[in-house]
């Protein structure tokens, strides 16, 4: 698929290139980025330079992962970064990091929402599932703004820094957002 630029009442969502790769790098020193997410650790500018220039737009190519940087439209200036893994037919897992100067401001409440939308309504997806290590209360205050319901724990659900941890697991289903699914939703019975 050809790389798609979405945009919301405050940002511009758009696949990340070259020109951002000193951008990214810096962003990702973050502490509180490498500590929740399972980017590599220290990043270093070959990280930075693999995302940007493969990765990413491999991940548009062959429909597996669709990223997108999110940036104030004003300048440009770098908000987070946001991505769609294509799991399995009809479901997507979504990853997530802010920067430090920008947490707060529900920029990636936006994003996560807008990212969704799209999927729903553009790659018949019927799930977006998020995780995040137990802990991430960061991560978790978005999901459940953006309207993710928490589904529980997943005993050793990812693996971080070459250890296994319990992460939490959620999900968003069209009907979250008013919006039809491509099959047939069977609730279970109460």
């Amino acid at each position: 698929m050809e790389p798609v630029t979405l945009t919301t009442d405050r940002l511009l969502l758009r696949p990340p290139t070259p020109r951002d790769t000193e951008t990214v790098l810096a962003a990702v020193q973050d502490p509180d980025i490498l500590r929740w997410t399972t980017i590599p650790s220290p990043y270093l500018v070959e990280h930075a330079q693999s995302f940007t220039e493969q990765l990413a737009p491999t991940g548009w190519a062959n429909d597996t992962l669709f990223t997108w940087g999110l940036f104030l439209p004003e300048g440009e200036d770098l908000v987070g970064m946001l991505g769609l893994t294509m799991r399995s037919p009809g479901t997507a897992e979504i990853g997530y990091w802010a920067t430090k100067e920008h947490r707060g401001n529900g920029y990636v409440t936006e994003a996560v929402r807008a990212a969704s939308r799209w999927a729903f309504t553009r790659l018949s997806i019927d799930r977006v599932e998020w995780r995040a290590e137990v802990g991430n209360q960061p991560s978790l205050a978005v999901a459940e703004r953006a309207g993710f319901v928490v589904e529980g724990v997943l005993r050793s659900g990812l693996a971080h820094q070459g250890v296994r941890r319990d992460c939490w697991v959620g999900a968003l289903l069209p009907s979250d957002l008013g919006l039809p699914s491509t099959l047939q939703y069977l609730p279970a019975a109460p």
